[in-house]
């Protein structure tokens, strides 16, 4: 348990900043699904739009440090290959 007042407030930030990334990375994982689910169905134009909609969403994500830039260009990468192939 944190004991000093630094400790405690570094504590609160902590888990504010948490809250804030979980919420930054599950918006980021519902446009990734958006382009999973067009995919899935055989519609390329809705997965086109759908992978429009989510590059800029991933790069945002890693603009603020939650996930590394090569790993989001990564999954665009699959994605956009994927949407291609269709």
């Amino acid at each position: 348990m944190a004991n000093t007042k630094s400790a405690k407030k570094a504590v609160r930030v902590i888990a504010r900043r948490t809250a804030v990334n979980k919420a930054r990375r599950t918006r980021m994982r519902t446009f990734i699904r958006k382009v999973e689910e067009a995919l899935a169905d055989g519609n390329k134009d809705d997965a086109a739009k759908a992978l429009r909609d989510a590059q800029p969403e991933v790069m945002r994500v890693v603009k603020h440090g939650i996930l590394h830039k090569n790993t989001a260009s990564r999954k665009i990468s699959r994605l956009h290959a994927r949407v291609k192939a269709l």
